[in-house]
């Protein structure tokens, strides 16, 4: 009797009658009832948060910022937190969000206190204070609710944070930009400074050359007032004899003049009578009877000899005027010295006064070209500092950060939030059902598996009653289960990608390997079963609870206790697990792939050995075989 004969007999017996095919139906239907029902339940639960009922409440009550703006952050906070959607959010006040977190009305609920704003903006005002916002949860109502509420807060937190800050950097940055600002006037005006500075230093140096020039001047000047004060000195008395003389010369000139008026009213007395009698004469020749020509002659001959006489006259007269002019130029010279002597005692002090203001003149140029050149020295440092502040503010404008507008509002989000993460996932399962897939299509294989031996006989009498070889025994007690398997992950696949909707990235691969899971585990189950009969039932289950703890179907194996770790590495379903990730997911790893199917292939093998050895120890008939203490 071959292997085969023995696994059709046994599927044989299982399906006579309605009954037996209706539980050898049940049996294929197994892992798809745990595995597809709980899988499907737990698909996308990140999903569905907004069927989650949350509170939120605010008794902020505002504040103004550094720009005097009013601000209601808690409000803000609270209405885009309800309009966010993520959560059935209900806005409630604080004593209804307590109650409805107790009473399991809400699953969690967020506040926000009355000081919220006035702390988040007092880092504007330079009085820092930290805001607060409460979370109240209640692990009576679901644990997972409050690790998620935990998280709500945590990115509430986190985005205020963010938003805050940004508006702060954002205020920072504009005043960087103000800064520039009053900088680059600053700079404009120290480059107006050192040009002032250089014209003043150039008209600093002209002034002190004229100053220099001054002082030679005020003293050349004071030397010849010196010179002028001694030489005008007997002034008063030297006009005073010039007016004396020049009032006895101007006394003798009209004298003069009144002679010279006598004398030139006798010439013309004269002159008078010389015409007198020319018309005399000229009368008595005609009344004598002397013709015209010979009267014209005589009267001709009498004024060639009357010639010298009005030729005396004319000099007379003009001599006359000339005296007179004379006579009154000598009386303003008179008129003039005396008032020289008048005003020559005044015209002394003023020389003297001036001689001595020439010498005070004198001493001040002097001090003033001594300051002028300190003043030179001082208008050369002013220049050379002039223009290191004009040097120095424009080569500190060009440090002064002033960027626009889009580039101040990415500097001011950068630094509010400086670190962000680029997830860049080699493979990604894509929801929470898809995640838990490859272990919970593990655990639901071992349990197939297990329920099959339910009502699979792993040794069959019959052959071993008719001295089969011992290794067709177990082959063929294995192979019906075996067939059995395979029907179930086959089922469980189509249920799990059609009707679930898992994406599986390498299915025909994925199914290979899950037929191999499959065979690895009735393999297993197998062995104890025929290895310690009723016992290896329980063994099973044993071996079932073990793997559930260690083979990191939900966390990372490698946060197990450190005791379990040896159960990770012996045990199959942890590779069966890391098996089903490779393939369900875009990230297959040949390698660790052709390890994980390795091990299950070992499994296989040693549990067909271990049946066989069983189906060897069964071929010896003892009591406790015909009469077991227990059955199940």
């Amino acid at each position: 009797m071959n292997a085969f004969r023995i696994a059709r007999n046994e599927l044989r017996r299982l399906s006579t009658g309605t009954l037996p095919k209706l539980a050898l139906v049940a049996l294929v239907l197994v892992p798809l009832l745990y595995a597809s029902f709980y899988l499907y339940a737990n698909y996308d639960p990140y999903g569905r948060l907004d069927k989650l009922p949350a509170a939120v409440f605010t008794s902020d009550a505002g504040a103004k910022d550094s720009s005097g703006q009013q601000r209601n952050v808690g409000r803000e906070v609270t209405d885009e937190l309800v309009k966010s959607g993520t959560f059935q959010w209900h806005e409630v006040s604080e004593q209804e969000a307590r109650d409805g977190v107790r009473d399991d009305k809400y699953s969690f609920a967020i506040g926000i206190p009355s000081g919220f704003s006035a702390a988040l903006l007092s880092v504007g005002n330079f009085q820092p204070q930290q805001a607060t916002i409460t979370l109240t949860t209640n692990d009576a109502n679901n644990y997972l609710s409050g690790t998620i509420a935990k998280q709500v807060a945590e990115q509430v937190r986190k985005t205020i944070a963010e938003k805050v800050g940004s508006e702060a950097a954002d205020r920072f940055l504009v005043g960087f930009s103000t800064i520039y600002a009053k900088i680059q006037e600053a700079s404009n005006g120290a480059s107006q400074l050192a040009d002032g500075a250089t014209q003043l230093k150039s008209g600093q140096q002209q002034l002190a050359d004229g100053a220099a020039k001054l002082a030679d001047g005020s003293s050349t000047l004071a030397t010849g007032l010196g010179t002028l004060k001694s030489a005008t000195a007997s002034l008063p008395s030297q006009t005073q004899q010039l007016a004396n003389g020049a009032s006895q010369v101007a006394a003798g000139d009209q004298k003069v003049a009144d002679a010279a008026s006598i004398a030139a009213t006798a010439s013309s007395d004269i002159q008078g009578k010389l015409d007198s009698y020319r018309s005399q004469l000229q009368t008595d020749l005609r009344s004598a009877g002397v013709p015209d020509a010979q009267v014209q002659q005589i009267l001709a001959r009498a004024d060639q000899l009357r010639s010298p006489v009005d030729q005396a006259n004319s000099k007379i007269q003009q001599a006359n005027g000339d005296l007179a002019k004379l006579a009154d130029g000598a009386r303003q010279v008179s008129d003039g010295a005396a008032k020289l002597a008048a005003a020559s005692p005044q015209l002394a002090s003023g020389i003297a006064q001036a001689s001595d203001g020439a010498n005070q003149l004198k001493d001040g140029a002097s001090q003033l070209s001594d300051g002028e050149k300190t003043a030179v020295n001082g208008t050369n440092q002013l220049a050379d500092g002039a223009v290191k502040l004009r040097d120095g503010l424009a080569a500190g404008l060009q440090q002064i950060p002033n960027p626009d507008d889009p580039t101040r509002n990415a500097t001011a989000s950068t630094i509010a939030d400086p670190v962000a993460v680029n997830a860049n996932g080699e493979a990604s399962a894509g929801t929470y059902g898809a995640g838990l897939a490859p272990f919970f299509i593990s655990l639901a294989t071992w349990i197939g598996a297990f329920v099959l031996f339910l009502i699979l006989r792993p040794l069959s009498t019959r052959a071993l009653t008719a001295g089969a070889a011992p290794f067709r025994v177990a082959v063929g007690g294995w192979l019906s289960s075996a067939l059995l398997g395979i029907a179930q992950v086959v089922v469980l696949f189509g249920a799990v990608t059609w009707l679930v909707g898992i994406h599986i990235a390498h299915p025909l691969e994925a199914i290979g390997f899950a037929v191999l899971v499959s065979l690895t585990f009735t393999s297993v189950v197998h062995a104890l079963n025929a290895f310690f009969g009723a016992v290896g039932k329980f063994l099973g289950l044993v071996l079932l609870v073990l793997q559930l703890v260690s083979a990191g179907g939900t966390f990372p194996w490698q946060t197990i206790p450190d005791a379990l770790y040896p159960l990770h590495v012996v045990l199959p379903m942890g590779y069966a697990i890391d098996g089903f990730r490779h393939l369900f997911y875009s990230g297959a790893s040949t390698g660790r792939l052709l390890g994980d199917i390795g091990v299950l292939l070992a499994y296989l093998v040693g549990g067909i050995l271990v049946s066989t050895l069983a189906a060897r120890k069964r071929r010896v008939w003892t009591v406790s075989a015909l009469k077991p203490e227990l059955s199940l």
